[in-house]
């Protein structure tokens, strides 16, 4: 079978991880294949931050599992690395393209051995007065509006990938 399609189909979201390092060349690949998403009219909207920074990590942490109705300890499974997508509004399709930009990371961590969870949680976190200071210090313009579309926690699955569920019959259509 084609190793891309073999690595759409093995992709799997993890939630448990490693405390080990992810070398920065790797993270740097992850980001890279985000960047190579289509996006409308290639427009690249995206802005990515890779956070290695254990109290960066763990503030963000916080201010994510506030917006849940429940205890949560970490959202981030206690992932090394949590890269956020953040992308400007006004472009039309922004949703669209930062959603691919995520999915091209995760497919590219699975072909480089590391696993990722897509984080939800980036529009409520980035719309905090300091976690907008916290974007303008980190170097984004922020004449641009922009939106967070997600986080990925990033880094060495502690145990097993789980396995893919059996897909869900009658969702795809053949017109001839």
């Amino acid at each position: 079978m084609n190793q891309a399609i073999e690595n759409m189909k093995t992709r799997r979201s993890v939630r448990k991880f490693k405390a080990d390092a992810v070398p920065q060349e790797l993270i740097g690949q992850v980001i890279e294949a985000g960047t190579f998403a289509a996006s409308g009219h290639d427009r690249q909207p995206w802005a990515v931050i890779a956070v290695t920074d254990e109290d960066v990590r763990r503030r963000l942490s916080q201010v994510n599992a506030s917006f849940f109705d429940m205890d949560v300890k970490d959202p981030f499974y206690g992932a090394p690395v949590v890269i956020i997508v953040l992308v400007k509004k006004r472009t039309p399709t922004y949703l669209y393209d930062g959603t691919l930009c995520i999915g091209n990371m995760m497919l590219a961590a699975h072909s480089l051995g590391l696993a990722s969870c897509w984080i939800h949680r980036a529009r409520q976190t980035f719309e905090l007065p300091e976690w907008q200071e916290w974007l303008a210090g980190v170097g984004l313009d922020m004449t641009e509006e922009w939106e967070g579309v997600g986080h990925v926690a990033l880094g060495y699955a502690a145990g097993d990938l789980p396995v893919a569920r059996p897909r869900k019959e009658g969702r795809v259509f053949y017109v001839k």
